[in-house]
């Protein structure tokens, strides 16, 4: 009879069997790539194959496009900053936004204005939504130098130049 605690580690349908023992590559080692070939046993389900030796694990086939690489530390920190000054850019279009709009009534109607206003404010979100998808497969110094050019061109000018309390 098997445990509760020993029921989590069998499949149903394996209340005779005895535990296997813990494979080399379940201690830590890098288990081997799935084979391309369709499996020769037949009680795994279609686009299933045996991995490693025998049958000691099963593994779903993947295709070779539905492998992603990680990111590095390196990167992950470089894009999270970056997606913070982004963030810091979309607060201070706001804030200088709203000080420049009493300006901005006297030369344009607020039909002309809040589009632009709104587009302004989402710009930094669009500029890393976009380096970041059409950069999924080329080399990490364009997507950093892209993410770095959306800095420099994206700076909250009327934040800047009016700031919070203003002249």
């Amino acid at each position: 009879m098997i445990s509760d605690s020993d029921d989590a580690l069998n499949w149903d349908g394996d209340e005779g069997a005895a535990p296997a023992a813990p494979s080399p590559t379940a201690s830590g080692a890098k288990a081997s790539a799935p084979t391309d070939g369709p499996s020769d046993d037949p009680a795994l389900p279609d686009g299933w194959n045996a991995v490693g030796k025998g049958s000691e694990a099963v593994g779903r086939v993947e295709s070779e496009g539905s492998e992603r690489a990680s990111l590095s530390t390196a990167m992950l920190l470089t894009v999270g900053i970056v997606g913070g000054i982004y963030l810091l850019f979309s607060i201070g279009w706001v804030v200088g936004g709203l000080r420049l709009k009493p300006l901005a009534n006297l030369i344009v109607a607020d039909a002309m204005y809040v589009p632009w206003f709104v587009l302004a404010v989402a710009a930094p979100a669009l500029w890393f939504l976009a380096v970041w998808v059409l950069t999924r497969a080329k080399a990490a110094w364009i997507r950093i130098g892209l993410l770095l050019l959306g800095v420099v061109l994206l700076v909250p000018w009327p934040f800047v130049t009016v700031g919070v309390i203003g002249s």
